[in-house]
C-alpha cells in the first residue's frame, strides 16, 4: 500500500512539473519577437525612451500657463515685541497673532523668454491681545521681457530644442539597441543551432561507427582482419561516444544561455525550427553605404552634438553682449485695520478700500553693459568654437569609418555565400565517397584506417558547411543592424 501511495505521489509531482514548464518550438523570427517583449535589455531601453519622452513633454509644458496657489491657514505667532518712545525708553509687550493668507499666481511664459503674470493675494491677521484685525487685498498684473532674447540667446526655445534632440537621440538609440538585440538573438540562435546540428552529426557518426564496429567484430571473429584493426575500431567507437556526449553537454549549456537571453523561464524548453535554407541576397554597396550614413546613430549623434554646441556658442557669446530687460506692472490694493470686527467684515472693508484707492503702476528698463572682462568671455567663445570644429572633424571620421565597415562587411557576405555554395557540393561528394568507402570496407578491400579517414572527411564537410551557413546568416544580420535595412526582405527598419 505504501509503495502504491509513493508511486501515485511521484506521478502527481511529475505531472505538475510538466504542466509548469513550457516548450517553445521557435524559428529565428519568433525568437526575436519574444526577446523584444521579455528580455531585460529591451525592458530597460523602454524605460529610457519613456524618460526622454517625459523630458520632452516637460520642456513643451514650460510654454503653457502655470497656476500656483499658496495657502497659510492658520498661522499662529506668539512672541515679544519692543517699542521706543520719543524719550528713548524701550517698552516690551507680548503679541499673539492668528493669521490667514492665500496667494494665487497665474503665469504665462512667452516664446520670447518673457512672461506675463497675474497675482491675487488675500491676508488677514487677528491680534488676540488687542482684538485688532488687519486685512489686505492685492491684485497685480505684471510683465517681464528680456531684450537680449531677440538678438542673442532665447532660453525657452533652446531648452525645447535640446529636449527634442535628446528625444530623437533616445529614439535612435532605442532602435540601434533593438537591432543589436536582434543580432545577439541571431548569434545565440545560430550558435545553439550549430550545437544541435553538431549533436546530430555526432549521433550519425556514432551510429556509423557502431555499424563499422559490428562489421569489424564479425570479420575478426571470422579471421578476415587482424586483431589490431578490430581494436582500432573499438577505440574509434569510444571516441565517437565521447564526442557525442560532449556535444550533448554543449548543447544543453547553449540552450540555457539562449533561454536566458530571450527572457523565458529557466524551467522552459526550446526546440529550434530551421531547415538550413538560405536566400541568395544581392547587395548594392552604394545603397548600403547611403543607408548606413542616413540611419546610423553614430552619424546623427555627431550632428546632434554639433547642433548643441552651436547653441552653447550662442549662449556663451550672449554673455558678452549688452543685456536688457523691460518690466511693468499694474496693481490694485486695499486694506483694513480695526478693532472688534469680524473676519468677513474686515475682508469686505478691504475690498471697498481697494475700489476707492488709486491704482499703482510702474514700468522700467534695465540695461547691463559689459565694459571690461580682460577677454574672459571671448576666450570661452573661442574654446567653444574649437570644440565645434572637433565635432565636425569627428563626424567626417565616423562617416569614413562607417563606409569602410559596410564595404568590408558586404565583401565578407559575398565571400561567405560563395563558400557556402561550394561546401554544399562538398557535402554531397563526401557523403557519396563515404558510402563507397564503407561498402569497400565491408567487402574487405580497405582497412579500418582508410574508413576512419573517410569518416573524418565527412564529419569535416558537415561541420564546414554548418559554419559557412551560420557565418552567412550572421553577416546578413550584422549588415541589417549597421544599415537599418533588411536586404533579405527589401524593407527599411523603422
Amino acid at each position: 500500500m505504501k509503495k502504491l501511495l509513493l508511486a501515485v505521489s511521484f506521478v502527481f509531482i511529475y505531472s505538475f512539473l510538466l504542466q509548469s514548464q513550457s516548450t517553445y518550438t521557435l524559428t529565428l523570427e519568433e525568437s526575436i519577437e519574444i526577446a523584444k517583449k521579455k528580455s531585460y535589455s529591451m525592458l530597460r531601453l523602454n524605460e529610457d525612451l519613456k524618460i526622454a519622452e517625459f523630458n520632452l513633454k516637460s520642456a513643451t509644458s514650460r510654454l503653457k500657463t502655470h497656476i500656483d496657489m499658496t495657502i497659510g491657514a492658520p498661522q499662529y505667532n506668539e512672541t515679544i515685541e519692543s517699542w521706543n518712545d520719543t524719550t528713548g525708553i524701550t517698552y516690551y509687550y507680548p503679541v499673539k497673532d492668528l493669521g490667514y493668507s492665500g496667494v494665487m499666481t497665474i503665469n504665462q511664459p512667452l516664446p520670447t523668454d518673457g512672461n506675463i503674470f497675474i497675482s491675487n493675494m488675500l491676508s488677514s491677521s487677528d491680534n488676540l491681545k488687542s482684538n485688532f484685525r488687519s486685512s489686505r487685498l492685492r491684485s497685480r498684473i505684471g510683465f517681464n521681457q528680456p531684450l537680449h532674447s531677440f538678438y542673442a540667446y532665447n532660453s525657452i526655445k533652446s531648452t525645447l530644442k535640446r529636449a527634442e534632440l535628446d528625444f530623437e537621440r533616445s529614439n535612435k538609440q532605442y532602435k540601434r539597441e533593438e537591432l543589436n538585440l536582434i543580432y545577439q538573438v541571431s548569434s545565440s540562435y545560430y550558435n545553439l543551432l550549430s550545437l544541435q546540428k553538431s549533436t546530430e552529426i555526432a549521433s550519425l557518426d556514432l551510429e556509423r561507427q557502431m555499424d563499422a564496429y559490428e562489421i569489424s567484430k564479425n570479420k575478426y571473429a571470422a579471421g578476415l582482419i587482424r586483431e589490431v584493426d578490430a581494436l582500432q575500431m573499438e577505440v574509434d567507437l569510444a571516441e565517437a561516444q565521447n564526442n557525442h556526449d560532449i556535444s550533448v553537454l554543449n548543447e544543453v549549456s547553449a540552450k540555457n544561455a539562449f533561454i536566458e537571453l530571450l527572457g523565458l523561464s529557466l524551467d522552459d524548453s526550446v526546440i529550434l525550427s530551421n531547415e538550413m535554407n538560405y536566400q541568395v541576397v544581392i547587395i548594392d554597396p552604394e545603397q548600403a553605404v547611403d543607408l548606413a550614413l542616413k540611419n546610423r546613430l553614430e552619424v546623427r549623434e555627431q550632428e546632434i552634438q554639433i547642433e548643441l554646441q552651436k547653441l552653447s556658442i550662442k549662449q556663451q557669446r550672449a554673455n558678452g553682449l549688452i543685456r536688457g530687460s523691460v518690466d511693468a506692472y499694474f496693481e490694485r490694493a486695499g486694506m483694513d485695520h480695526q478693532a472688534n470686527i469680524s473676519f468677513m467684515q474686515s475682508i469686505k472693508n478691504s475690498y471697498n478700500n481697494l475700489t476707492e484707492r488709486n491704482s499703482s503702476y510702474g514700468i522700467g528698463l534695465s540695461v547691463t553693459i559689459p565694459i571690461l572682462d580682460w577677454g574672459e568671455n571671448r576666450a570661452l567663445v573661442r574654446a567653444a568654437e574649437s570644440r565645434l570644429k572637433q565635432y565636425n572633424y569627428r563626424k567626417e571620421e565616423v562617416e569614413r569609418e562607417i563606409e569602410t565597415e559596410v564595404k568590408n562587411l558586404i565583401a565578407s557576405i559575398n565571400s561567405n555565400l560563395k563558400r557556402l555554395q561550394v561546401l554544399e557540393k562538398n557535402v554531397l561528394v563526401a557523403e557519396k565517397s563515404f558510402e563507397i568507402t564503407r561498402q569497400r570496407f565491408s567487402d574487405g578491400d580497405i582497412d579500418s584506417q582508410s574508413l576512419a579517414l573517410e569518416r573524418n572527411r565527412l564529419n569535416n564537410a558537415y561541420t564546414s558547411h554548418l559554419r559557412a551557413y551560420i557565418n552567412y546568416q550572421l553577416s546578413l544580420a550584422d549588415l541589417m543592424r549597421k544599415t537599418f535595412y533588411d536586404f533579405q526582405n527589401q524593407r527599411e527598419i523603422k
